[in-house]
């Protein structure tokens, strides 16, 4: 008998993946979500099933007592989230995955490679904060209850369409114009970035598997790249050799007030994982496609539909003015 799932979202930048790949590998997948586009193909062979994912009635009722071998949450963020989800499918379901997040690791770092046991403490992202709180829940049910809960932490995971940049497509216009762009720090400080669906072939491997119940993963390419490298990498993918100016990560913090927390709570601080431990639950994955080739994707995406490629002037003169403030000679 087929593996049965509800996934709860089911079509964004990480859950679309494995949506699809999770069909394609004969799992009975349902979606449940508000039926707003996200822009990406619906999922061809799943069943769909609308519902408020933030309202604990409406998901019951969606629902009507069915019960699942394994749920996952994509779209869980907060701990009220997370505690009505222990309510509704406590004995519902044989195995609750919830999407974490590795920013949820300690900053800074004491030591590298990050671990599952790494410590969790991030005090400047409320994101993170607020994923820790829902991982602390979890840990809780399953000790005091047995909810078979799976903790997956993914990292910096991105496909064709997003743009593993402060500023995103913009940034890469500038970059085709000529223009500076701003990269924090030296830019050598080391990042991790996985193609959703590497993501996707180990996430799915976990799926209905009794030895990850009760156990926190993460999931990440090994490839390690300076952000020097990923603009660069970015910039010849776009035919464009961009200047890069390196200002510190609290400076465009302070005037991009936006891009603080993901910044300084995070990329600002190098990080290399060990994967060893979900290499071990799902034998003979490895993260296969490196960035150059990504980067490739994301730009064939935006370049084959003119309306994907807007220029921000509103950001550009900001990026401008602290340029201009912090290193007018451009270096």
């Amino acid at each position: 008998m087929a593996l049965s799932a509800l996934f709860i979202g089911g079509n964004g930048t990480i859950s679309a993946a494995c949506s699809r790949l999770a069909v394609e590998r004969g799992i009975d997948l349902t979606l449940l979500n508000r039926g707003v586009s996200s822009g990406r193909p619906a999922i061809a062979g799943a069943e769909s099933v609308r519902a408020d994912a933030r309202d604990r009635a409406s998901i019951a009722a969606a629902l009507q007592g069915r019960e699942f071998d394994v749920v996952v949450n994509f779209r869980a963020f907060v701990p009220e989230q997370v505690a009505a989800d222990i309510d509704v499918f406590g004995g519902s379901c044989g195995q609750y995955v919830f999407i974490s997040s590795a920013s949820a690791y300690q900053k800074p770092l004491s030591r590298l490679p990050i671990t599952e046991s790494t410590p969790l403490r991030n005090p400047y992202s409320q994101y993170a904060r607020d994923k820790i709180a829902c991982e602390d829940l979890l840990v809780a049910a399953y000790r005091s209850s047995g909810f078979p809960a799976t903790i997956v932490r993914p990292s910096h995971t991105y496909d064709e369409s997003s743009v593993p940049l402060e500023g995103g497509w913009p940034t890469i216009e500038r970059m085709r114009r000529g223009m500076p762009v701003l990269v924090h720090g030296d830019g050598t400080s080391l990042w991790t970035l996985t193609h959703h669906t590497d993501f996707a072939r180990a996430f799915v491997g976990l799926l209905g598997h009794p030895a990850a119940v009760g156990e926190t993963v993460h999931i990440t390419s090994d490839e390690v790249l300076t952000w020097n490298e990923i603009y660069r990498t970015l910039g010849r993918a776009a035919g464009a050799l961009p200047t890069l100016v390196h200002v510190a990560s609290d400076t465009i913090a302070a005037d991009f007030p936006e891009w603080g927390p993901g910044l300084v709570g995070d990329k600002a601080h190098s990080v290399i994982f060990d994967n060893s431990k979900v290499k071990a639950l799902v034998p003979g994955w490895v993260a296969t496609v490196p960035f150059w080739q990504g980067a490739r994707q994301i730009v064939e995406w935006f370049d084959a539909d003119g309306s994907r490629r807007q220029n921000d002037p509103a950001l550009d003169a900001r990026v401008d003015a602290l340029i201009a403030r912090v290193a007018p000679a451009g270096a």
